[in-house]
Protein backbone atom coordinates (compact mmCIF):
# COMPACT_ATOMS: atom_id res chain seq x y z
CA UNK A 1 0.00 0.00 0.00
CA UNK A 2 1.39 3.58 -0.83
CA UNK A 3 2.35 6.25 1.14
CA UNK A 4 0.74 9.61 0.05
CA UNK A 5 2.36 12.71 1.41
CA UNK A 6 0.89 16.20 0.80
CA UNK A 7 3.73 19.55 2.12
CA UNK A 8 2.88 22.86 1.57
CA UNK A 9 4.64 25.58 3.49
CA UNK A 10 6.12 29.02 2.78
CA UNK A 11 8.16 31.41 4.23
CA UNK A 12 9.34 35.29 3.51
CA UNK A 13 13.12 37.29 3.03
CA UNK A 14 12.80 40.82 3.70
CA UNK A 15 16.09 40.68 1.16
CA UNK A 16 17.70 38.35 -1.28
CA UNK A 17 19.11 35.37 0.79
CA UNK A 18 20.20 31.83 -0.34
CA UNK A 19 18.33 29.05 0.95
CA UNK A 20 19.10 25.61 0.92
CA UNK A 21 15.93 23.21 1.11
CA UNK A 22 15.51 19.68 1.76
CA UNK A 23 12.01 18.11 1.97
CA UNK A 24 11.27 15.52 -0.87
CA UNK A 25 11.61 11.48 -0.48
CA UNK A 26 14.26 10.36 -1.73
CA UNK A 27 14.41 8.03 -4.42
CA UNK A 28 16.21 4.93 -3.44
CA UNK A 29 15.71 0.99 -3.69
CA UNK A 30 13.76 0.46 -0.88
CA UNK A 31 11.47 3.09 -1.73
CA UNK A 32 10.01 4.15 -5.37
CA UNK A 33 8.16 7.29 -6.06
CA UNK A 34 5.44 6.12 -8.00
CA UNK A 35 4.00 9.83 -8.44
CA UNK A 36 5.53 13.25 -7.32
CA UNK A 37 4.84 17.04 -8.07
CA UNK A 38 7.17 19.54 -6.45
CA UNK A 39 5.85 23.16 -7.30
CA UNK A 40 8.15 26.72 -6.13
CA UNK A 41 7.62 29.81 -6.72
CA UNK A 42 10.10 30.92 -9.46
CA UNK A 43 13.07 32.47 -7.77
CA UNK A 44 15.97 34.38 -8.82
CA UNK A 45 18.35 30.39 -8.45
CA UNK A 46 16.86 27.13 -8.44
CA UNK A 47 19.34 24.23 -8.54
CA UNK A 48 19.23 20.52 -7.62
CA UNK A 49 22.23 19.20 -5.76
CA UNK A 50 22.54 16.09 -4.12
CA UNK A 51 22.26 15.59 -0.06
CA UNK A 52 24.42 13.53 2.21
CA UNK A 53 25.37 9.69 1.26
CA UNK A 54 23.48 10.46 -1.70
CA UNK A 55 20.09 9.95 -0.14
CA UNK A 56 17.73 12.49 -1.34
CA UNK A 57 18.27 15.76 -3.01
CA UNK A 58 18.30 19.30 -1.68
CA UNK A 59 17.51 22.20 -3.27
CA UNK A 60 19.43 25.89 -3.21
CA UNK A 61 17.08 28.85 -3.74
CA UNK A 62 18.06 32.58 -4.01
CA UNK A 63 14.81 34.36 -3.53
CA UNK A 64 13.14 37.42 -1.94
CA UNK A 65 9.80 37.89 -0.32
CA UNK A 66 6.70 35.38 -0.35
CA UNK A 67 8.45 31.77 -1.42
CA UNK A 68 5.67 29.14 -1.02
CA UNK A 69 5.98 25.40 -1.94
CA UNK A 70 3.77 22.96 -2.34
CA UNK A 71 4.72 19.15 -2.49
CA UNK A 72 2.70 15.84 -3.26
CA UNK A 73 4.08 12.36 -3.56
CA UNK A 74 2.97 8.62 -3.70
CA UNK A 75 5.34 6.18 -2.05
CA UNK A 76 6.24 2.53 -2.45
CA UNK A 77 7.98 1.29 0.49
CA UNK A 78 9.69 -2.66 0.24
CA UNK A 79 12.39 -2.39 2.59
CA UNK A 80 14.28 -5.48 3.99
CA UNK A 81 13.16 -5.84 7.51
CA UNK A 82 15.66 -8.25 9.49
CA UNK A 83 15.06 -8.89 13.20
CA UNK A 84 17.24 -6.50 14.93
CA UNK A 85 17.82 -8.71 18.00
CA UNK A 86 19.39 -11.34 15.34
CA UNK A 87 21.95 -8.53 13.95
CA UNK A 88 25.61 -7.89 15.49
CA UNK A 89 28.08 -5.13 16.13
CA UNK A 90 30.87 -4.64 13.23
CA UNK A 91 34.20 -3.50 15.14
CA UNK A 92 35.08 -0.75 14.27
CA UNK A 93 37.91 -1.87 11.39
CA UNK A 94 35.59 -4.02 9.72
CA UNK A 95 33.15 -1.04 9.50
CA UNK A 96 32.70 0.97 5.28
CA UNK A 97 34.11 3.96 5.06
CA UNK A 98 30.81 5.43 4.92
CA UNK A 99 29.92 4.38 8.01
CA UNK A 100 33.24 5.53 9.90
CA UNK A 101 31.58 9.51 10.22
CA UNK A 102 28.78 8.20 12.43
CA UNK A 103 30.76 7.16 15.17
CA UNK A 104 31.76 10.33 15.74
CA UNK A 105 30.45 12.99 18.16
CA UNK A 106 28.58 15.69 15.84
CA UNK A 107 26.83 19.31 16.84
CA UNK A 108 23.95 17.54 18.59
CA UNK A 109 25.39 14.33 19.50
CA UNK A 110 28.12 14.36 22.04
CA UNK A 111 28.39 10.84 22.35
CA UNK A 112 31.59 10.79 24.69
CA UNK A 113 29.72 12.39 27.26
CA UNK A 114 27.20 9.35 27.15
CA UNK A 115 29.84 6.10 27.48
CA UNK A 116 29.43 5.72 31.26
CA UNK A 117 25.91 5.47 31.03
CA UNK A 118 25.94 3.58 28.14
CA UNK A 119 28.25 0.80 29.75
CA UNK A 120 26.13 1.04 32.74
CA UNK A 121 22.97 0.53 31.66
CA UNK A 122 23.45 -1.14 28.50
CA UNK A 123 26.57 -3.29 28.61
CA UNK A 124 25.31 -6.42 29.33
CA UNK A 125 23.21 -6.62 25.99
CA UNK A 126 24.98 -6.70 22.65
CA UNK A 127 24.34 -5.93 18.54
CA UNK A 128 20.96 -5.23 17.92
CA UNK A 129 19.98 -6.36 21.36
CA UNK A 130 21.70 -3.42 22.50
CA UNK A 131 20.24 -0.91 20.17
CA UNK A 132 16.36 -1.91 21.28
CA UNK A 133 17.32 -1.74 24.83
CA UNK A 134 18.20 1.69 24.46
CA UNK A 135 15.18 2.59 22.57
CA UNK A 136 12.58 0.95 24.74
CA UNK A 137 14.47 2.69 28.01
CA UNK A 138 13.95 6.17 25.91
CA UNK A 139 10.13 5.48 24.94
CA UNK A 140 9.91 4.41 28.23
CA UNK A 141 11.43 7.38 30.14
CA UNK A 142 11.02 10.10 27.92
CA UNK A 143 8.41 12.41 27.38
CA UNK A 144 7.06 13.89 24.10
CA UNK A 145 6.22 17.18 24.86
CA UNK A 146 6.02 19.61 21.98
CA UNK A 147 7.63 22.97 22.07
CA UNK A 148 9.78 21.80 24.84
CA UNK A 149 12.50 21.86 23.29
CA UNK A 150 14.65 24.51 20.66
CA UNK A 151 17.11 24.59 17.88
CA UNK A 152 20.06 25.12 20.38
CA UNK A 153 18.74 21.82 22.57
CA UNK A 154 20.92 18.84 22.47
CA UNK A 155 20.69 15.40 23.48
CA UNK A 156 22.47 15.86 26.85
CA UNK A 157 20.23 18.42 27.32
CA UNK A 158 17.33 16.35 26.14
CA UNK A 159 18.90 13.18 28.35
CA UNK A 160 18.66 15.67 31.51
CA UNK A 161 15.05 17.18 31.20
CA UNK A 162 13.81 13.67 30.16
CA UNK A 163 11.26 15.49 27.28
CA UNK A 164 11.62 16.58 23.89
CA UNK A 165 10.15 15.69 20.30
CA UNK A 166 11.21 13.69 17.61
CA UNK A 167 13.96 15.19 17.01
CA UNK A 168 15.50 14.84 20.57
CA UNK A 169 14.91 11.37 20.87
CA UNK A 170 16.20 10.58 17.64
CA UNK A 171 19.60 12.81 19.13
CA UNK A 172 19.62 10.49 22.26
CA UNK A 173 19.26 7.36 20.17
CA UNK A 174 21.95 8.66 17.88
CA UNK A 175 24.32 9.47 21.01
CA UNK A 176 23.69 6.55 22.75
CA UNK A 177 24.86 3.69 19.51
CA UNK A 178 27.83 6.14 18.95
CA UNK A 179 28.80 5.74 22.87
CA UNK A 180 28.41 2.10 22.21
CA UNK A 181 30.55 1.84 19.21
CA UNK A 182 27.59 1.26 16.60
CA UNK A 183 27.33 4.14 13.55
CA UNK A 184 24.45 6.20 14.10
CA UNK A 185 22.77 8.85 12.05
CA UNK A 186 19.88 11.43 11.95
CA UNK A 187 17.32 10.02 9.12
CA UNK A 188 14.19 12.74 8.25
CA UNK A 189 11.88 11.38 7.32
CA UNK A 190 7.59 10.97 6.43
CA UNK A 191 5.65 8.72 8.74
CA UNK A 192 1.97 7.90 8.85
CA UNK A 193 0.65 8.11 12.17
CA UNK A 194 2.78 11.17 13.45
CA UNK A 195 0.55 13.36 15.79
CA UNK A 196 0.55 16.67 15.40
CA UNK A 197 1.09 15.79 11.63
CA UNK A 198 4.70 17.08 11.07
CA UNK A 199 8.28 16.50 9.68
CA UNK A 200 9.21 13.33 11.35
CA UNK A 201 12.35 12.17 12.35
CA UNK A 202 14.05 8.77 13.94
CA UNK A 203 17.59 7.27 13.87
CA UNK A 204 18.96 4.47 12.07
CA UNK A 205 21.90 1.82 13.04
CA UNK A 206 24.55 0.21 11.20
CA UNK A 207 24.81 -3.03 12.24
CA UNK A 208 25.84 -6.41 10.93
CA UNK A 209 23.60 -8.05 8.11
CA UNK A 210 22.17 -10.91 9.01
CA UNK A 211 23.58 -12.85 5.94
CA UNK A 212 26.78 -12.34 7.57
CA UNK A 213 28.06 -10.21 4.89
CA UNK A 214 29.15 -6.49 5.67
CA UNK A 215 26.30 -4.39 7.24
CA UNK A 216 23.07 -2.72 7.18
CA UNK A 217 21.49 0.42 8.21
CA UNK A 218 18.09 -0.28 10.24
CA UNK A 219 15.49 2.34 10.88
CA UNK A 220 14.55 2.86 14.73
CA UNK A 221 12.47 5.69 16.19
CA UNK A 222 11.97 5.66 20.29
CA UNK A 223 8.96 7.98 19.49
CA UNK A 224 6.94 4.99 19.14
CA UNK A 225 4.95 6.77 16.53
CA UNK A 226 6.57 5.23 13.02
CA UNK A 227 6.93 1.76 11.53
CA UNK A 228 10.31 1.10 9.65
CA UNK A 229 8.07 -0.76 7.12
CA UNK A 230 6.07 2.58 5.88
CA UNK A 231 8.33 5.28 6.80
CA UNK A 232 9.75 7.15 3.95
CA UNK A 233 13.10 8.97 4.32
CA UNK A 234 13.59 12.36 2.69
CA UNK A 235 17.73 13.12 4.12
CA UNK A 236 19.80 11.57 6.61
CA UNK A 237 23.35 13.32 8.29
CA UNK A 238 25.39 13.31 11.69
CA UNK A 239 22.18 14.90 13.30
CA UNK A 240 19.51 17.89 12.70
CA UNK A 241 21.44 20.47 11.49
CA UNK A 242 22.65 18.02 8.24
CA UNK A 243 18.96 17.40 7.16
CA UNK A 244 16.83 20.31 8.06
CA UNK A 245 14.11 20.58 5.66
CA UNK A 246 14.65 24.64 5.57
CA UNK A 247 18.63 25.94 5.96
CA UNK A 248 18.52 29.58 5.24
CA UNK A 249 21.59 31.97 4.96
CA UNK A 250 19.75 35.42 6.56
CA UNK A 251 16.93 35.92 7.93
CA UNK A 252 13.65 34.81 7.14
CA UNK A 253 10.09 33.95 8.64
CA UNK A 254 7.86 31.00 8.20
CA UNK A 255 4.82 31.79 7.76
CA UNK A 256 2.68 28.84 7.06
CA UNK A 257 3.61 24.65 7.34
CA UNK A 258 1.16 22.01 6.58
CA UNK A 259 2.16 18.07 6.30
CA UNK A 260 -0.27 14.83 5.71
CA UNK A 261 1.04 11.82 5.49
CA UNK A 262 -1.29 8.80 5.25
CA UNK A 263 -1.09 5.03 4.16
Amino acid sequence: MPVNIDVSFAFELDQPTDVLLQFEAALLPEQRLVETDTWVTRTEHFARVSAEDAIGERIWLRAEGLVEVDYKVSVEVERHLPDLATLGRLEPHDLPGEAVQYLMDSRYCPADKFQNFVTERFGRHEGGAKIIAMRDWVEAEFSYVPGSSNGDTGALDTFVSRQGVCRDYSHVIVSLARAAGIPARYVSCFAPGVEPPDFHAVAEVFLADSDGEGGTWQIVDATGMATPSDTVKIGVGRDAADVSFLTSFGASRMVRQNVKCSA
